[in-house]
């Protein structure tokens, strides 16, 4: 993947896009998708855009009878235990899909968390954020590889919040300095598209393609850990504490990056791209301040190191 590749294809579609616009003519019959987090905010856009479609949809939860609850008015829906912060857990969960001896068409990791406190998970004790946005989701597909049909996508919802950090390789895990939550939620989102990018450099021969995302800037359960001062700085809340009425995206827009990603004809022959408004993003140059892309975050070395990185922390790859 190249700058130069990194180009808008000029989808026809934009911002206020939304799940049922990306699908239009789209028939998903007969095809099977897991969506991580396809219970909550955009998540569950995403199953209930794919399943409209003709899709057969399994979702791995860490909650999984709240997620029951949320799609039990949904057909050909099949909810799973999966916690991405237990590497166990990741393991079993794809042991009970190989059972049904099933293809797996397309993968969205739409599950994440964001500004987390510091919180240490796992028997290494991993920062929370990388760990669930990035580690569990790159041992997540790792293990699903196997799984996946000779045309699959994969998809990682990223963030334009990776602009806050790149990869911290001298303290990914902040155990030598100070904990920022953002830097933290910035890094794993800079991992998140790293991943695609590394991903799709390793199974394009078989077919299989990756992309990365940012879906926007939407009111989900993803902000459960910002303060009134966080969303008053952010625009999402008046001084007054009132929230302001349609701030960014719907759920239904917010969807639709990632929903795009994985069917869209227009993506045909592509991959290891970084996508964002429904299209194929610039890169951010700072001379204009123009581009939806950090040039970090598409890096081919970056990305080789990141995945030689998270293969030795999980003990999983797929294409050793």
């Amino acid at each position: 993947m190249t700058k130069e590749q990194q180009t808008p294809v000029g989808s026809g579609f934009g911002p206020e896009s939304t799940v049922a616009d990306v699908l239009k003519g789209i028939d998903l019959t007969g095809r099977f998708a897991v969506v991580t987090g396809g219970y909550s905010g955009i998540g569950l856009e995403t199953t209930r855009a794919l399943v409209g479609a003709g899709a057969t949809v399994a979702v791995p939860a860490r909650r999984p009878d709240l997620a029951r609850g949320e799609l039990k008015d949904l057909p050909r829906v099949e909810v799973g235990a999966m916690d991405l912060t237990d590497l166990s857990s990741v393991a079993a969960y794809v042991r009970s899909l190989e059972s049904g001896g099933r293809r797996i068409d397309l993968v969205i990791n739409s599950a994440g968390v964001m500004a987390a406190p510091l919180t240490r998970v796992g028997d290494k004790g991993w920062e929370f954020q990388v760990a669930t946005n990035h580690l569990g989701h790159f041992a997540f597909i790792n293990r699903l590889w196997p799984m996946l049909s000779s045309d699959a996508r994969v998809v990682a919802v990223s963030s334009r919040g990776h602009f806050y950090s790149p990869m911290r390789w001298d303290d990914p895990f902040f155990e030598h300095s100070e904990y920022d939550r953002w830097a933290a939620y910035g890094q794993s989102k800079t991992a998140n598209s790293l991943f695609a990018v590394h991903l799709d450099r390793l199974a394009r021969d078989a077919g299989v393609r990756a992309f990365a995302l940012h879906p926007g800037v939407i009111a989900t359960p993803l902000g459960r850990y910002l303060s009134d001062a966080d969303l008053i700085a952010g625009g999402a809340m008046d001084t007054d504490g009132n929230l302001i009425p349609n701030f960014g995206k719907s759920p239904q827009a917010g969807a639709a990056t990632q929903v795009w990603a994985a069917t869209s004809p227009l993506l045909e022959g592509k991959g290891g791209l970084y996508l964002d408004d429904v299209d194929v993003a610039a890169v951010f140059d700072s001379r204009t301040e123009q581009g939806e892309v950090q040039e970090y975050a598409i890096d081919p070395d970056e990305a080789a190191r990141l995945w030689a990185w998270s293969a030795e922390l999980t003990g999983v790859n797929a294409f050793n």
